[in-house]
């Protein structure tokens, strides 16, 4: 009767002692996440902290910003790997990438293979301020080369805000949804903490991670969620079950 007296939870309580994340930039001096080894250790030590059970980190390739190579992103993740194991951080880790989807990116996946989160699983963006005019050519195209689009945090992108209809529009054309999960605890905004609740509440996302990039990001796991629907958040973050390795 007086359950909207309860206190709502902290976010990293949600993540239990088996999370395993799909979406992260651990990897030292790649992308606009961890700058050097130490901040990389800083940070895997903060996922063993919070009970993470294993992560798989996504650095940026953004052939015009971030120029990453399947070689390099894999040489990183070695020698990262070594580094980690050499301080005893023992959390399991891989190494995939986060794909920004744009004219150079529709020639790339159908001439080299992409590092996907796990199978055919690709986790892809956009950029925030519009979408690509060729959107939903180059996801067909994605899904033709043999591709599952894993939309990486579809409440960022505001232009969707007031035309809800694109949400349904990606799902039906085969994009899955990863929820960012500091949304649902206000770090990006009021505007974009709603645009969250209202995807769960239609059942859009399939999966969540945390897109951490420094400490910042991990001091706001401590912050409790601001949004009603904690089961259906839940149910997502146990989704991230189908990526253990």
């Amino acid at each position: 009767m007086f359950s909207f007296l309860k206190s709502k939870p902290y976010l990293k309580d949600l993540l239990g002692g088996n999370y395993i994340d799909i979406h992260s930039h651990l990897l030292p001096g790649i992308d606009d996440g961890a700058k050097s080894i130490s901040s990389t250790e800083r940070l895997a030590k903060s996922f063993q902290e919070m009970g993470f059970s294993q992560f798989i980190t996504t650095p940026h390739v953004s052939h015009y910003i971030w120029n990453n190579s399947r070689e390099d992103i894999i040489d990183n993740h070695k020698a990262t790997k070594l580094l980690l194991e050499e301080r005893n951080i023992q959390i399991p880790f891989q190494a995939a990438a986060e794909y920004f989807m744009d004219d150079w990116f529709e020639t790339h996946f159908q001439n080299k293979k992409l590092l996907t989160l796990k199978d055919n699983y690709v986790l892809v963006e956009m950029s925030y301020m519009n979408a690509p005019v060729q959107l939903y050519k180059i996801l067909f195209d994605l899904q033709v080369a043999g591709y599952i689009p894993v939309l990486a945090h579809p409440e960022r992108y505001l232009f969707y805000h007031k035309n809800f209809n694109e949400y349904e529009k990606l799902k039906k054309a085969g994009c899955l949804f990863q929820l960012n999960l500091l949304a649902v605890a206000g770090y990006y905004g009021n505007e974009i903490t709603k645009t969250s609740e209202q995807l769960l509440k239609k059942g859009m996302y399939n999966f969540a991670g945390t897109d951490i990039h420094h400490s910042n990001h991990v001091a706001a796991f401590h912050q409790k969620i601001k949004i009603e629907n904690t089961n259906a958040l839940k149910e997502v973050i146990a989704n991230n079950q189908f990526f253990k390795f």
